[in-house]
């Protein structure tokens, strides 16, 4: 069994608190690895030992940290397997989606290190003699990087990557629920010369105490945080105390919709694959469907159908099973409750609503609820599991009008040959991703950000990496005549 400690400073030290917890495999319900229990005087050596890195790391060339961060993606390229081994074992996820998983996260640090010669500042005109305006992009300052533990791996590159190409040094938080893998990574930087010490530093325990210690220093310029909204909302209140900026995706409640026009097939392939994928346990994942009451009866059929094919299995014994567990006992009871409840209030179970009949694990079975209503929780509130619920609508109007019924506002998407529905859609749904005609998950070029109760800033592209950047404005005044 692993036993981790931290890593602060380049070396590897042990938390003031000597206690540890316990992280279980979410397919066997074993205990596979201790991490310690950090404390927030833990947190505090951290960030200094990052405050301390930052007035160096700064310095250094872009281009010389671009080749850092490319090396970072090799040296989890050459540890793949091991990666998605732990990744399988500390989450649940399928053997194809983990090996994705760490693939995007490979290709993310290869990504961000080719940003390294492009920072852009910009010079403006002023508006008097002998002056010049330049905008410059410098680096935020110190990072704290709270990672959830439905996508371990890629959040972690998402962070990393991103922090240390913008010039920032950085402490990460891995979830208590899944932090092999941020180890194994810690352990490539602890072997890297090239990375200097107190630049990346590695602390785990509780949300409730390393999250509020990261987001009340004062040393701390930037809080990322992907997690739940209820998280999100006390590091806000936490990083109201020094005004420290915040990152924040806190989840979503994507609506897909299918209209008249659409490629049934296609319809239920991309809404089955943006269900399941990891268990229903991202942000992106269609949550709720919305189909044309002319193609309800295919669509449902084949939905349903699709949906009790999937292949349950523990995904380290089984590399064809479709569908791993969820990842822990308290989600899988939170998820049937939601079914539980909105059966009370009128829904229909077409297929699944109840816990997987596996010898261990925390499976539950895909389900499909019909006849359910706009005002039910399980409409309203993320699900975070394998749950889909469907209902049908008459015209597009008011597709789009259910749509954005939502306090969320991160992913949607819809399903039509017909370019001006699709492009209604686009214009009209109040999301900050539209997915048409293709599965929901999004490109590392692109931008993942959310309205609403889904968070604050955004990831990936050139406008994520902004994030991690201040502006500093330089008025530079000039002798017409010197000598």
């Amino acid at each position: 069994m692993l036993q981790h400690k931290l890593y602060i400073n380049g070396e590897y030290v042990e938390s003031e608190s000597n206690e540890f917890i316990d992280v279980l495999n979410p397919a066997t319900e074993e205990v596979i690895a201790r991490i310690p229990s950090s404390t927030e005087g833990d947190a505090d050596r951290a960030v200094r030992a990052a405050y301390e890195a930052q007035k160096e790391w700064e310095k250094v060339p872009s281009n010389e940290r671009g080749k850092i961060v490319r090396k970072l993606g090799d040296k989890i390229n050459e540890r793949k397997d091991t990666f998605i081994k732990l990744l399988i074992e500390e989450q649940g996820k399928s053997y194809e989606q983990a090996t994705g998983e760490v693939e995007t996260a490979i290709d993310y640090f290869y990504y961000m290190s080719e940003w390294a010669r492009r920072i852009e500042g910009e010079i403006l005109p002023s508006d008097r003699p002998n002056e010049n305006i330049f905008i410059y992009k410098r680096p935020i300052g110190v990072v704290g990087g709270i990672v959830p533990w439905n996508f371990p791996v890629f959040i972690l590159a998402r962070k990393v990557a991103t922090a240390l190409i913008a010039g920032c040094t950085i402490v990460l938080k891995p979830s208590q629920q899944t932090p092999n893998t941020a180890a194994e990574f810690t352990k490539i930087v602890d072997e890297m010369d090239e990375l200097p010490k107190g630049v990346y530093n590695y602390i785990t325990g509780k949300g409730s105490t390393i999250g509020n210690a990261l987001a009340t220093h004062p040393k701390v310029a930037i809080v990322t945080m992907t997690g739940s909204v209820g998280a999100g909302v006390k590091v806000m209140e936490a990083a109201a105390k020094n005004i420290t900026k915040v990152n924040l995706e806190l989840g979503g409640k994507a609506p897909a919709i299918v209209t008249g026009n659409a490629d049934v097939d296609l319809a239920v392939e991309s809404i089955k694959q943006s269900r399941l994928t990891n268990a229903g346990q991202a942000c992106t994942n269609a949550e709720r469907v919305y189909v044309h009451e002319s193609v309800a009866e295919e669509f449902i059929k084949k939905i349903t159908e699709a949906m009790k094919n999937t292949k349950l299995g523990n995904p380290l014994e089984d590399k064809e099973a479709d569908m791993g567990p969820l990842v822990s006992e308290d989600r899988l009871n939170t998820v049937h409750e939601m079914v539980e409840k909105a059966v009370k209030e009128g829904a229909e179970i077409a297929i699944g609503g109840k816990r997987a009949s596996m010898e261990k694990g925390f499976f539950y079975e895909p389900t499909v609820l019909l006849n359910v209503k706009q005002n039910m929780d399980i409409i309203q509130e993320e699900i975070f599991g394998p749950v889909l619920p469907i209902m049908t609508y008459s015209n597009l109007d008011e597709a789009i009008e259910l749509a954005n019924d939502s306090d969320f506002g991160l992913s949607s998407s819809i399903y039509t040959e017909n370019v001006h529905e699709a492009m209604r859609a686009a214009n009209e749904l109040k999301y900050g991703e539209t997915f048409i005609n293709r599965e929901n998950f999004e490109a590392i070029q692109g931008y993942h950000a959310g309205l609403r109760k889904s968070g604050l800033g955004g990831a990936d592209g050139k406008h994520g990496l902004e994030d991690f950047l201040a502006t500093h404005v330089v008025y530079m005044q000039y002798k017409q005549d010197y000598k």
